[in-house]
């Protein structure tokens, strides 16, 4: 076994011995030891809870034979980290959360893993370490919340962010602010609704890392704790079998996730984080991939931001396995991929049962014929800009109008609840991208301002940052290259005309190539915003948006 490496022979007397300190048997460190990753903080809604998983999946690996050793991993909450400095280290929080796992695990070679995440960033980290260490190990999220309840209708974390707009306009009271706020997130658990990391524990079961459920089960179900203790169970299998991860996140099941994000409407940040993930298993994962997949799969799912749907809903529907059963019916999956419950997709798939064909459309009868996210292109994005056209209303999936240019989120968000934006405008967020943010903050508060002002259906917004999954309407984002590099999107000015074309796939400034270069040759270098510590080191390494903001090799 792997941890023989530190348990085994003569030579390794002193280290049993500091593990009989902490009160490990020799019967117990003879067992397959197997590390446990918590994320738990008091913090993030989404990890209050984790203590209890972790505990389920510590009995179950004890159950099926195996040691465990539970260990911490650190966490941001992107909603508390919203639209302030806090925001800047969310997505660069990922590549700490990898390298985090990595040293603890090489650290202590244990035998498997088991990931325990359940919100943003942390799921992609501890996913791009499982792949990196290529060890056997198995994921299992802390659940979704469920969806509050605020004068009859369901209400969420959205709600409130949206409601902050609607009490500028006067739609809504300050008291009624106050119930909102009361009543939006109701339980522990990932936000309410397909947001990011819903997205991505949702495409963690899809890529076969995670067990039927994991994406979806609330978090306060007791299915939730069995399928803990079923994880703990099939760590210590994974390892006495030698399966691991890069035998399961193969190209292909990579192609079933992507399938799987444009048939639930998953959040844009998906286009950031499965290319990372993919990058640490040696597998290219171009932009490219995600409007292919787009093109033939269509949109099953209406889900909350987007849509009427709740994820508790989803899993009552036939969840995930639901989903990947109804697009079985196109061949648009690769059946035979294996998965970490020792089943082919095929046999994973094989007895589910989809009901609620409202929350699961037959793919004969989809709320859209193509998937949820669109990746543009244009003189604006020559390397790609990133839009959820699922949760874009009609009237916006064709819009040219004039450009109202900001440098930083927060000017954008003052002139939106400051009525200073109008119906047509099209709102140019710039220096906002991984390297000039730096850290790509998401823009959550904007987009939620413009929908807020009743102008969803009216304004877009274009940033070379990123939109929380939480995010609905005309939001383009992920614009590449970012203007911190020398992107097209930092030359445009007040007033220039943007067009708009989701169908098409184009983002295009309507400005000819000589007046362009002749802003390129008068633009001032880029001064960066941070030079101190983690974000500026960051900053130095981090990639293209479109290449999944991945550090430098």
């Amino acid at each position: 076994m792997r941890s023989d490496q530190m348990k085994k022979g003569l030579e390794r007397a002193p280290h049993r011995s500091l593990f009989k300190a902490m009160g490990y048997t020799d019967e117990e460190l003879n067992r397959p030891l197997i590390g446990v990753v918590n994320s738990f903080n008091e913090v993030i809604p989404g990890h209050i809870h984790l203590r209890q998983i972790v505990e389920a999946v510590k009995a179950g690996i004890r159950m099926a034979g195996g040691t465990p050793m539970e260990f911490g991993c650190i966490g941001v909450c992107d909603g508390i980290a919203m639209n302030h400095l806090g925001m800047r280290y969310s997505l660069a929080s990922r590549e700490l959360i990898a390298d985090s796992v990595e040293v603890m695990a090489q650290g202590h070679p244990f035998d498997g893993l088991v990931m325990v995440p359940n919100c943003d960033k942390i799921i992609p980290g501890m996913l791009m370490a499982m792949l990196r260490l290529n060890i056997p190990a198995i994921a299992i999220s802390g659940g979704p919340m469920l969806t509050g309840t605020w004068k009859g209708k369901k209400v969420n974390l959205i709600t409130v962010f949206e409601g902050i707009g609607r009490v500028k306009r006067g739609d809504m009271s300050l008291e009624e602010m106050q119930e909102l706020e009361d009543e939006a997130c109701p339980t522990c658990g990932s936000c309410a609704g397909m947001f990011t990391a819903n997205s991505m524990n949702c495409l963690t079961e899809a890529l076969g890392l995670s067990l039927p459920g994991s994406g979806t089960i609330p978090a306060v179900s007791a299915a939730r704790y069995r399928l803990a203790k079923m994880a703990g169970m099939k760590a210590v299998e994974l390892v006495q079998k030698g399966v691991t991860p890069r035998s399961i996140a193969t190209p292909e099941a990579f192609k079933n996730a992507i399938a799987v994000d444009m048939a639930l409407g998953c959040s844009t940040n998906t286009t950031l984080h499965v290319p990372a993930i993919a990058h640490e298993a040696g597998i290219d994962l171009s932009l490219s991939v995600f409007n292919e997949m787009s093109e033939k799969t269509p949109h099953v799912c209406s889900l909350i931001p987007g849509g009427p749907h709740s994820l508790a809903e989803l899993h009552e529907a036939g969840g995930i396995q639901g989903v990947m059963k109804e697009l079985s019916n196109l061949e648009l999956l690769n059946l035979e991929c294996l998965t970490v419950s020792g089943k082919t997709v095929r046999e994973q798939i094989g007895a589910v049962k989809t009901i609620g064909r409202d929350v699961i459309r037959p793919v004969s009868n989809p709320y859209h014929k193509q998937g949820g996210i669109a990746v543009l292109y244009g003189n604006l994005a020559p390397e790609g800009a990133v839009v959820k056209q699922s949760a874009v209303a009609e009237e916006m999936l064709r819009h040219t109008g004039p450009a109202r240019i900001f440098e930083s989120e927060s000017e954008a968000y003052d002139a939106i609840l400051g009525g200073g934006i109008r119906p047509g405008d099209v709102i140019v967020i710039c220096y906002e991208g991984p390297k000039g943010g730096p850290g790509m903050p998401e823009m959550l508060s904007p987009t939620a301002a413009v929908i807020g002002m009743g102008l969803g259906k009216e304004v877009a917004l274009i940033t070379d940052g990123r939109f929380s999954g939480g995010t609905q309407g005309a939001a383009i984002g992920h614009v590449s290259p970012e203007a911190a590099s020398g992107g097209p999107i930092g030359l445009v000015q007040e007033g220039d005309l943007i067009e708009i074309d989701i169908p098409a796939k184009k983002l295009n400034l309507l400005v000819d190539e000589a007046e362009l270069q002749r802003r390129r040759q008068a633009q001032r270098p880029f001064v960066p915003k941070i030079t101190t510590g983690y974000l500026a080191r960051y900053a130095k390494l981090v990639e293209s948006g479109a290449k999944g903001a991945i550090l430098r090799d």
